[in-house]
């Protein structure tokens, strides 16, 4: 890693051309970079229009220039913007006028942000939300996302490590010291049931079942059958546009077409499949068996048959495995395709689609128990607190240390007090904030101990 000593720069707004840039510089440097380009610095927070110039005093850019001195900064350092005319020339030769000063160079990718969480102007699941609003494509991950800015988990989780390291400091001034009489001498009572509630409260979100963390990646779907069936056609239709190449040809399609969608505000993801059959074609057998790994991976695969099509269950075996396992009840769809405009719109026997792909008949309907599956997969996720597996896995180990010092506290108040130290580092970890003299400030503190 680079130097924190250094100052970064970088484009923040989009790639040019466009009608304003912005570039953000943060670090020691930046005043003299605003000073240097703009000849003086504006008010603090307060918008001010520059001739910018390079070092040779050569015209850049008619801009605006902003300044935010330090600690109060989205980083926690001074911090210059400069905004310019989107064009590439412009860009250029600011970023030119940027580099030639001392000590400062290009950032790299995410060190803003780490800069942030570093000075602590943000925790790590506030960092994590950031990055899932900027990749949201969909408005339930934009709302999901920006929760998690907000500090929906990370409030709770300095909360919980709070009362960890107060319930740590009971335990442990009963053990280093008992004869202080500062010290009340019946500590372990308060400790032990403090304890158990911050186990019951985080064991709770730990089991809170649904998907939340898939939100991010959204829902895949297969679409899967033998050759020729239509599989192309319905990605077509359901896209609402030519994604795939369609022909009456069987094995048109060699590799696997994915389209993302948004269904209701659920990423979906619709993956067109190689028709799957038995072939002598080597580049076909490369495309079946894509084919059918991505739809055993699937967690819905829509089995295209014709019309009056038997379904064969030998094809369709591998696709009721997951994983080494049976696929979940109702994750593997029969989709009755070129059905008789009689029948348009009708659903088939056992729950079975009945649809034109070509028409569009038999599509609303499809695609209402689409936004329905969807919505049982990833369950009610606006109050949903965990959204990645790094923080299951964290919470998960803080929760198995604070039921396993409740079972050691009757053995040995240090194997229980290693424990809550434990739970407190998972906590710690999960914000990016570990340190190890939490534990003591809060025994001197409330315990007027070092006297």
């Amino acid at each position: 890693m680079h130097s924190r000593d250094q100052t970064i720069f970088a484009l923040s707004s989009g790639r040019p051309p466009s009608a304003i840039a912005v570039v953000r510089v943060s670090g020691p440097q930046a005043g003299l970079a605003l000073t240097t380009l703009a000849g003086k610095l504006p008010a603090p927070r307060q918008a001010g229009r520059r001739l910018l110039c390079d070092g040779a005093g050569q015209p850049i850019d008619d801009a605006v220039v902003l300044w935010f001195p330090g600690p109060g900064s989205a980083t926690g350092e001074d911090i210059a913007e400069f905004h310019i005319h989107g064009g590439r020339a412009v860009l250029s030769a600011l970023l030119a006028a940027i580099s030639s000063i001392p000590n400062t160079r290009a950032a790299e990718p995410g060190e803003f942000t780490r800069r942030a969480l570093e000075n602590g102007k943000l925790d790590l699941t506030e960092a994590e939300g950031l990055d899932d609003l900027i990749h949201a494509d969909t408005d339930r991950q934009r709302r999901q996302a920006l929760r998690q800015l907000q500090g929906l988990l990370g409030d709770r989780a300095r909360d919980w490590r709070e009362r960890i390291i107060e319930a740590s400091a009971l335990i442990e001034a009963g053990i280093d010291f008992s004869d202080e009489g500062d010290v009340p001498a019946e500590l372990r009572a308060p400790a032990v049931k403090a304890i158990k509630a911050l186990h019951d409260e985080i064991a709770k979100v730990v089991a809170a079942q649904g998907h939340s963390e898939r939100l991010r990646e959204g829902l895949v779907v297969a679409i899967a059958g033998e050759p020729n069936v239509g599989k192309s056609t319905l990605i077509n239709q359901l896209a609402r546009r030519e994604v795939a190449i369609v022909s009456p040809h069987a094995g048109t399609t060699r590799d696997v077409i994915e389209v993302q969608l948004d269904l209701d505000g659920y990423p979906v993801t619709v993956i067109d499949t190689a028709g799957i059959r038995e072939t002598n074609d080597p580049v076909e057998q490369e495309g079946v068996r894509r084919a059918r790994a991505r739809a055993e991976d699937a967690d819905l695969v829509l089995w295209l048959v014709e019309a009056e099509q038997a379904v064969d269950p030998e094809a369709m075996r591998p696709l009721r495995k997951s994983g080494g396992g049976d696929r979940p009840a109702g994750s593997v769809w029969i989709v009755r395709n070129k059905i008789d405009l009689g029948e348009a719109g009708s659903s088939g026997p056992t729950g079975e689609f009945a649809i034109s792909a070509r028409r569009g008949d038999g599509i609303p309907a499809l695609i209402d128990a689409l936004v329905k599956f969807a919505s049982e997969f990833f369950g009610s996720s606006e109050g949903a607190v965990v959204t990645r597996a790094r923080q299951r896995d964290l919470l998960s180990r803080a929760s198995d240390s604070l039921r396993r010092s409740l079972e050691l506290v009757e053995e040995g108040e240090e194997l229980a007090a290693e424990e809550l130290r434990a739970a407190a580092y998972a906590l710690g970890r999960l914000l990016g904030r570990v340190d190890v003299e939490d534990v003591l400030g809060a025994i001197f503190q409330k315990f007027c101990i070092g006297k």
